[in-house]
Formats: structure tokens, sequence, C-alpha cells
């Protein structure tokens, strides 16, 4: 699916969360894509507060659906995250208003008889459940979702791994993600291996809006101490598929026709602080113990946000000649044209 919100050339103009650690222009670009905001999971009988973009969200089920919508009561500016459910409607702590699932208010308490102001309604974002994850949009309607495609298919198993904060930017998660010289540094414990750092040569092509690079290499992708039943010399096939801003997914191919299919998502709840929704696909390994894959991954996410977490500049650069660049960086150096492409400044990025 094309992730591409056919931006328009003046988009409409929102008004931008207080304290916005964005540049007006890129929080007003990053508004108009879809993000993941919790797992679904998560939100069962009792509201779940999140941020987007800056934006403090609430979430919570009624009639069986997820409604994402500002965690503010108009009334007096409390959260309604820290209120409750009740017959399918979301109370406010403080003063006990209550709105339906559109976010209209259908009572106040000190005023039971007294026709309700129009006023006192919510700001409620369009929502999609998919991939074990709640996504939504803080100005786009038109539903874009990245694809996995092993999630639909009967021959796989999926596993939503738990969200994982980074303290970091979405752009520096995201080209971490996409890199492939740095498994033999930084993943040393996982599945890295020292003695195997050359990064063959691959290109990078590019379908509509997205990235596509298939990278091939003898680097194994089974762990430290997992049984690992490939050949020696066996050619590992990760081909990564990029859906910008920030989402990619990499497909593993694995002995015996198995496949490896995980989304990596990088929702950014400020410039410079990311949460990260990882679900997974495979056809292989079955049976295998899912709190086994849930470790395992974590330990890669801990790799990873050690470095993420460390890098100066904090923000990833646009301009190319603001860093140097190998060979091996051609997939970082395409995605960094392309989030200049969707309009976000030069010195960017969340």
């Amino acid at each position: 699916m094309s992730m591409n919100p056919q931006l328009s050339a003046e988009p409409a103009q929102i008004q931008l969360p207080r304290d916005c650690t964005f540049t007006p222009n890129d929080w007003q670009v990053l508004s108009q894509y879809w993000f993941p905001v919790a797992i679904a999971s998560d939100i069962a009988d009792k509201p779940v507060g999140v941020t987007l973009l800056d934006v403090k969200l609430v979430c919570y089920r009624s009639h069986g659906k997820v409604i994402v919508a500002r965690d503010l009561c108009f009334h007096r500016g409390a959260p309604l995250s820290k209120g409750w459910v009740e017959n399918e409607e979301i109370v406010c702590p403080y003063h006990g208003f209550r709105y339906n699932c559109e976010g209209t208010c259908t009572s106040v308490p000190a005023h039971p008889n007294t026709k309700i102001s129009p006023k006192l309604k919510l700001i409620v974002y369009p929502t999609v459940e998919r991939y074990g994850l709640i996504w939504t949009s803080l100005s786009s309607t038109s539903e874009q979702i990245p694809d996995l495609s092993g999630w639909d298919d009967p021959d796989f198993i999926n596993i939503t791994l738990p969200s994982f904060d980074i303290a970091g930017s979405a752009g520096r998660q995201m080209e971490g993600f996409l890199d492939v010289s740095h498994f033999a540094y930084v993943h040393i414990e996982t599945f890295g291996d020292r003695n195997n750092t050359e990064v063959p040569q691959y290109k990078v092509k590019r379908e509509g809006d997205q990235l596509i690079a298939d990278y091939w290499s003898t680097v194994s992708n089974y762990g430290k101490g997992q049984e690992n039943i490939a050949e020696e010399g066996f050619m590992w096939l990760r081909a990564f598929r990029v859906f910008p801003p920030f989402a990619a997914s990499l497909t593993v191919h694995f002995p015996n026709d198995g496949k490896l299919m995980i989304l990596n998502c990088a929702s950014p709840v400020s410039a410079r602080y990311t949460r990260l929704f990882c679900p997974i696909s495979r056809n292989f390994d079955k049976n295998a113990p899912v709190e086994d894959t849930i470790k395992f991954n974590l330990q890669v996410f801990q790799e990873d946000r050690d470095m993420v977490e460390a890098q100066t500049p904090e923000d990833l650069p646009l301009d190319l000649q603001a860093e140097a660049h190998i060979p091996a960086d051609r997939t970082s150096i395409a995605y960094r044209q392309l989030l200049s492409e969707i309009g976000l400044g030069r010195s960017y990025t969340s």
C-alpha cells in the first residue's frame, strides 16, 4: 500500500501543540501521515494516555472499537486518560462529563436538565486496528498503513512485540534499522559476527514513494546459542522496503524457504523521543516459545537504542553534506533524500 498521503501544495494548517518540539513546517508535514500509538491488547477497559507529535491523546474502547481523541475535556482541561469508561462512554474524572464514541458530550451531572453546549465535543481522530496495533493520523482521513503481507497469511504465525521507548529521534532509529554495516559491532551479543564485517555491493530501487533494497550477505540471522541449520556460506537475503516517513519492513530469508517478516514502526512521540512498535510474522519455528522471540528482539532493540541515544546530532541531517558516507550507506542516503522530498526541513529530523 502506498504511504503517500498526497500532500497538497498548501496543506490545511492545524494549530501546533504547545511547546512543540518540531519546526512548524515539519509538524504540519508529519501530521498528515499515519502512525501506531498503542498496542491493541493494551486498550481494554480503561482509557490509556499516549503522545504523538507532542499531542496528548487518549485511547479507549467503545462498542468494541478503539477511539483515539485529544486527551482533553474542554470544560476545564482535565485529561480524560485519568477518567474511566462506563456504558460505552468515557467519563471525565474532574466533573463527570460523559462523551460518546463520536465525541459528543451526553451528560453534565451538575445540570442534568440543561441543554449541553456544542462546544463540549471531543476532538476525535481516525483509527485503524491492524497488526495488533492502533494507528491514527492527526490530519489525514485517508488510511495509509504499511504492508506486512505475512500477517494475513495462514502459513505464518504473528507476534506483536511490546512497545519500546527510545530517547532519540525516529529518523535516527529508522536509519539504524536500515543500516547493514553495524551488525558486527552493535549486535555482537545477539547475532553479529566481528569476523564478518564486509558489506557486499547492493542496489536501492524506487517504487512510487517507497524504497526497496535487497541485501545479500553471509551474516547469519540466527541468534547466539540458537541452532544454526544454515550450510556454510549460506547467502542470507534481507529484503528492505521503506514506507515514509518512519516505517520499514524487513523480510529475512532463512534456510528451507523460511521467512521472517518484521515491520519497524518508529512513532514520533516528540522530535527526540520515539516509541517503537514492531509486529513480526514468520512461517517457521511455529511451536517455539513466543517469549524467546520477544526476549531476543528486545535485546536487539536495546543494542540499537544505546547507539541511537548517543548519536550526535540527535536530529537526522537531510543535508547530505553534513555527514560522511560510504557505499554501505546507499539505503540511508536514499532515505534521507526521500524525507527531503516529502517536505521535511534540511536540518531535520524527528
